[in-house]
């Protein structure tokens, strides 16, 4: 089971995009002084964040930028492939289907869902759009384990159930309301409303 704070593992994908920019310029090699000057962080911090990983340096030389790539990347399972379904496949729905960067860090879209009959049978960015009854029994079959809510707040929680029945035990959330899941299943809740709230409070002065 791999262990960490937050913090830390939400940092990790901005170490991520230094090194492989890294990579492009043919940089072999990457101090974690360097990494922090670039992510604007100290050092000590990205040492530590590094150790999560498993990852380990030498001294003079920093980390291999290869190694430390595959060692982040496998720490937060972006090098397997993990099959996802979506529900709802409005307009965020359907900036997430062709989002490259989900698409690049292991998630495989197999299918979408939606209750609005104009969008079941649309194919948007390569992705079926399905009702949600086909959702449990496909679910079952193709043994989905993520599913990505982007479905209305009034609509939510009936998505998750149908998610938990299809034996789905990752649910990201962009929906505003609280999801009630059973014991096994873990949300992750991305709420806009609040991350725009934290901008504007802070563009006030507040909260610095």
């Amino acid at each position: 089971m791999r262990v960490g704070n937050l913090p830390g593992i939400r940092r990790l994908p901005i170490y991520l995009n230094l090194l492989r920019a890294m990579r492009e310029d043919g940089i072999e090699h990457a101090s974690a002084a360097a990494l922090a000057d670039l992510a604007g962080l100290v050092a000590s911090v990205v040492r530590k964040d590094l150790e999560m990983t498993g990852a380990s340096g030498t001294t003079g030389r920093g980390f291999c930028v290869a190694a430390l790539i595959a060692d982040i990347e496998s720490f937060l399972g972006w090098d397997n492939p993990n099959d996802a379904f979506l529900v709802g496949a409005g307009n965020l729905g359907a900036a997430l289907l062709g989002h490259r960067d989900l698409r690049s860090h292991g998630v495989n879209f197999v299918a979408a869902f939606d209750t609005d009959p104009a969008k079941v049978g649309l194919t948007i960015h390569g992705v079926e759009v399905l009702p949600v009854e086909k959702m449990v029994s496909l679910g079952q079959r193709m043994h989905v384990r993520m599913g990505i809510i982007c479905a209305p707040d009034e609509s939510a929680q009936a998505a998750a159930d149908l998610l938990v029945d299809s034996g789905i035990t990752r649910i990201w959330s962009f929906a505003p309301t609280i999801l009630k899941v059973p014991k096994g299943v873990t949300v992750q809740r991305e709420d806009l409303s609040a991350g725009l709230a934290e901008l504007l409070v802070k563009s006030m002065g507040f909260g610095t």
